[in-house]
């Protein structure tokens, strides 16, 4: 026989039915005993719990005093902490995936709610994208897969209930709304209303590719361009007339700030015309103050109108932190740049005396524009990060940096990507010489997946030793020889090195030995990739003993893809002893299979 529910649970029941319907609650409910009103907050789904908060008669609780809590440690327990418990508590119910993402001190309720309608804009897109679909967007059900979190099973068959509806999520939630990810089917004038309460800081658009998109998005541009930061359109073509609209709808006439810190258009097709740019576009990139963050990624640049935004920054008084170009063909764009390109001295051109990182990958440039870009960078005083990878600037165009850094022998420039470049040995040798004659050498290098061989062992252990904290040489053909001369050059201390890839080089059983030496002496090292590299079974006991000797603070070692070690019988007891914060320090192959890819091959 069931046993008989508490009046307790009964009058917890009939007050959350009351909540979730939007009633005012008697007030004598805020005036419950704590353990009374702690179990009500605790069942309330969120609806409830936000109208719960909505009708409190005063906004806060800290002088509520909560059962003996308040005894013990001698102070009040703010009400509002027990509330924003019950959201993340609601919060990993339905996301627990998301939990872990979320960085404290965390507001749950925001989280929540601005969570909760992205689903909602998500399910109603789906709806609006199907040919049949016919009507108004706010009038689109929410799926019952949602409601049951937002109110519960038994509310969600009332057939007049108003939380069916889009609409109504918009307006009950839409005041927490600050971030927005929208597809091309919901940019209406609909839309605009829905979200007339929001105040959007992050707007990301998909799949505008028609006009018919662009008139309801600058609507809603012009009507959050009080609060808009962030700006995003992915898969999308943009005309040179929409793209004008955008941008004058970002900032008022004649008025040289804004709110806009990002811009970004990525895997998309912009049609900016170089001779006839439009105004609007060249305004927008002069004038707005405010922006840090400009990318046009994979965006079909040309070297034209990557010359012409170029240029454009030049002269505009933004304070631009980060400028990404990558994934274009624009070879040639700095072909007009000299150290005369940029009127009167180094002091100006404002937007590059603030740049930060500039990312220039895969853009088809040659050694010619990489002595381009080295008259440019001595215009770009901030410049921390630079990544040239897969750009065939071959020899030429790293001995053209090596002539910025001895002109230059005071730059920033601390992280360099130089990955997929068509170097050689000669040429990295050369490189890594002049870097070690640096008072502010680099802290991040790449040159992976170039065929370098093992004659750049020595080198490569020179610039470890000086002040290299994240070394990727990945893929550059170092092989058994390689790593051998490797560990025979290294002797010193590696003091700063954090992270290192040495994945992709045929380095067999020399591979471990180098490890086995490299361990001990970087005590700060915390992750190590030596995937794809044919190590055989007796690895894992070299390795182990140098773990057990080391004192560093390894927490990842990545030996995937070398199948031999696979066929050790158990690692249960190796992945049990080696451990950091509870997960295992070692990464291996999953199971011995014969059809692995061999080492590296496709």
């Amino acid at each position: 026989m069931a046993k008989a529910p508490s009046l307790a649970f009964l009058c917890i029941q009939s007050l959350k039915l009351e909540l979730l319907r939007g009633d005012n609650p008697t007030p004598d409910v805020y005036e419950l005993p704590s353990e009374l009103l702690d179990g009500l907050v605790a069942h309330l789904p969120a609806l409830a719990l936000l109208n719960f908060q909505t009708h409190m008669p005063f906004k806060r609780w800290d002088d509520y005093e909560s059962g003996d809590d308040c005894l013990t440690r001698g102070r009040k327990r703010a009400r509002n902490d027990v509330i924003g418990e019950s959201w993340k508590v609601l919060f990993k119910l339905r996301w627990p995936e998301l939990v872990h993402r979320v960085e404290p001190p965390a507001d749950w309720q925001q989280f929540y709610l601005e969570k909760h309608l992205q689903n909602c804009v998500d399910e109603a897109a789906e709806v609006a994208m199907r040919p049949t679909f016919i009507g108004r967007i706010g009038s689109i059900s929410v799926s019952d897969k949602i409601l049951r979190y937002i109110c519960h099973e038994e509310h969600t068959n009332c057939q007049n209930c108003v939380c069916t509806e889009l609409s109504f999520h918009f307006k009950t939630f839409g005041p927490y709304l600050r971030c927005l990810r929208l597809l091309n089917v919901l940019c209406v004038t609909e839309t605009c209303e829905l979200l007339r309460t929001s105040k959007l800081q992050t707007l990301v658009l998909r799949w505008i590719r028609s006009e018919k998109h662009v008139e309801p998005l600058c609507k809603l541009l012009i009507q959050s361009r009080e609060t808009l930061t962030s700006l995003e359109f992915i898969h999308c073509k943009l005309s040179s007339s929409s793209i004008s609209a955008i941008c004058a709808s970002l900032h008022e006439k004649d008025i040289h700030t804004n709110g806009i810190q990002r811009f970004c258009i990525k895997t998309s097709s912009i049609d900016v015309g170089p001779l006839a740019a439009p105004s609007a576009f060249i305004s927008f990139l002069n004038s707005v103050r405010s922006l840090h963050s400009l990318h046009f990624c994979d965006s079909h640049l040309d070297r034209h109108t990557a010359r012409m935004v170029f240029f454009t920054l030049v002269d505009s008084s933004s304070n631009l932190s980060s400028l990404d170009l990558s994934d274009n063909s624009i070879s040639g764009w700095l072909s007009t740049f000299s150290l005369r390109s940029v009127v009167g001295s180094l002091s100006s051109g404002k937007s590059l005396q603030s740049l930060c990182k500039l990312n220039l990958r895969e853009n088809d440039l040659d050694k010619y524009d990489a002595e381009n870009l080295a008259h440019a960078l001595l215009h770009m005083p901030g410049l921390e990060s630079l990544d040239l990878s897969g750009n065939p600037i071959e020899d030429g165009g790293i001995r053209s940096l090596i002539s910025y850094f001895t002109k230059n022998p005071d730059s920033l420039l601390a992280d360099l990507n130089l990955g997929s470049c068509e170097l050689t040995c000669c040429g990295v040798i050369e490189f890594l010489d002049t870097l070690s004659t640096l008072e502010k050498p680099l802290k991040f290098l790449s040159v992976a997946d170039n065929n370098l061989g093992s004659e750049v062992a020595e080198a490569m252990v020179n610039s470890l030793t000086i002040s290299i904290e994240s070394l990727n040489i990945s893929g550059i053909g170092l092989g058994p020889v390689g790593f051998l001369e490797l560990g025979r050059k290294l002797e010193k201390g590696l003091k700063k090195l954090l992270s290192v890839n040495i994945s992709k080089n045929r380095g067999g059983l020399e591979t471990a030995r180098f490890l086995s030496k490299l361990i001990p002496l970087a005590p700060k090292l915390v992750s190590v990739d030596a995937s794809y590299n044919l190590m055989p079974p007796e690895s894992l006991l070299m390795l182990c003993d140098s773990l057990r000797s080391a004192k560093g603070d390894l927490k990842r070692l990545d030996l995937t893809g070398n199948s031999s070690l696979s066929h050790e019988a158990d690692h249960s007891s190796l992945l049990g002893e080696f451990q950091h914060n509870g997960e295992p320090i070692f990464v291996l192959p999953s199971s011995p299979a014969s059809h692995v890819p061999y080492d590296d091959e496709p």
